[in-house]
């Protein structure tokens, strides 16, 4: 992981599907449960929902609220 790609977490949208233009921070846990259980996408929209599943579920999203603030 890239410190990076905190910021990017709460400002890069989701480009497809059902939760197209939310940003990737704010996707639904059941939905990135999906992409774990059936594959991520390749790249970089990837690499970033299986951080976003990562920190959701450890309970870690509040940890992106000063990020957030700070946009």
């Amino acid at each position: 992981m890239k410190t990076e790609d905190l910021e990017l977490l709460v400002t890069r949208v989701m480009p497809f599907g059902k939760y197209k233009d939310r940003v990737i921070a704010d996707l639904p846990g059941h939905y990135l449960n999906w992409f774990a259980r059936e594959g991520f996408p390749p790249g970089e929209i990837g690499r970033l929902l299986a951080l976003m599943h990562e920190i959701d579920h450890n309970g870690l999203k509040p940890l992106l609220d000063p990020l957030r603030r700070a946009r």
